[in-house]
């Protein structure tokens, strides 16, 4: 009934989708690229385009090698795999996207429990990952690895601080860590730190081509050149493994060169977002300042009603959990997108 809605309204009034930012269309510049791209079987290592999108990627991130994938969650899935052994404990953050998000594929896949670690503002805190890290050596388990999401999707986007990152990676010592970085470059962006100096703090990182930065598929995986080997098999056996991938790898190395830099505009609107909500809904629990990148998160007590609202008017929006929602700007907004938004936003119940 709501689809149907959105499909007679949107006859009057152009479609506004802040559901994700997954839902970007490939630019012009992509399109052609895809249509041109030279490829090969990427089984066999002999897909040029695959093989320079992974070089550029792990050239940017700092590291020795790096692997095309279809979707982030199936990025930190072959990182987990390839970091853990059946039985072992990740140490993360009970609201990261590979607890929460990734349908239990931790337990699944992997066969690894995590030890879930309190997270202020987006980051975990050092102390409490110590005192876990303790208990579980307490009890003889194997702590594989830890993890970390930047930017935080369900704090509302925010980027981890540099000086923070660093300090968790002294305190954990020789056990690897792992970036979810589907957003790392809207922490780039907004933090001023390049993403190879947040790279830098950890083993193995990965990265989505196709949400702010808009290519049609995939995320990309980086570490070590022994880590990657071990990954290529992992990806093989969760049916990850593609041929001629170049198509759509085309349209991720025009992402990575021609889209970083403009993720500055989503994070600029998504403020003009967020001080509507809170105008409308100053008790929500949204603090503007804090909104720093493409993602707005709030508090309400009916959030059908508040979704039905921006239906009606042909804007799409979701939630992330009980009573919390979310707003995601992304390069097919403009700001008379965002205007009109924020203008339903204003009455909404």
């Amino acid at each position: 009934m709501a689809r149907a809605n959105v499909v007679g309204m949107s006859q009057a009034l152009d479609l506004i989708d802040l559901r994700s930012d997954t839902v970007t269309k490939p630019t012009p510049e992509m399109r052609k690229a895809m249509a041109q791209a030279e490829v090969g079987d990427d089984r066999y290592g002999e897909d040029p385009t695959v093989r320079r999108l992974e070089e550029l990627y792990a050239e940017i991130v700092g590291k020795e090698a790096a692997l095309y994938v279809p979707s982030g969650t199936m990025a930190n899935q072959v990182a987990l795999r390839t970091w853990t052994q059946p039985g072992s404990v990740v140490l993360a953050g009970k609201n990261q996207h590979l607890v929460q998000f990734e349908r239990a594929g931790a337990a699944k896949n992997s066969n690894i429990q995590f030890g879930l670690i309190r997270e202020v503002d987006g980051e975990l805190q050092v102390g409490d990952l110590c005192e876990e890290l303790l208990i579980q050596r307490h009890f003889g388990l194997d702590v594989s690895l830890v993890c970390v999401e930047n930017t935080h999707m369900p704090s509302g986007g925010r980027p981890w601080k540099i000086d923070h990152l660093a300090e968790l990676k002294s305190a954990i010592g020789k056990i690897p860590l792992h970036m979810d970085g589907a957003r790392l470059f809207n922490a780039a962006i907004a933090s001023g730190v390049k993403p190879i100096e947040y790279t830098s703090k950890v083993d193995s990182v990965m990265s989505c081509v196709s949400k702010g930065l808009s290519a049609p598929v995939g995320s990309i995986l980086a570490g070590g050149d022994e880590f990657i080997a071990r990954a290529r098999v992992e990806r093989q056996i969760l049916g990850g493994q593609m041929r001629q991938a170049g198509v759509i790898a085309a349209a991720a190395i025009v992402a990575l060169e021609t889209m970083v830099e403009r993720l500055a505009e989503d994070h600029r609107r998504a403020k003009v977002l967020a001080l509507a909500v809170s105008e409308r809904y100053p008790d929500c629990g949204l603090d503007v300042v804090s909104v720093s990148t493409n993602i707005v998160v709030f508090d309400h007590k009916d959030p059908n009603s508040f979704l039905d609202h921006l239906n009606k008017n042909a804007i799409l929006a979701g939630t992330i959990s009980p009573g919390k929602l979310r707003l995601v700007t992304h390069k097919d907004l403009d700001d008379s997108s965002i205007d009109r938004a924020c203008q339903v936003i204003s009455n909404a119940p």
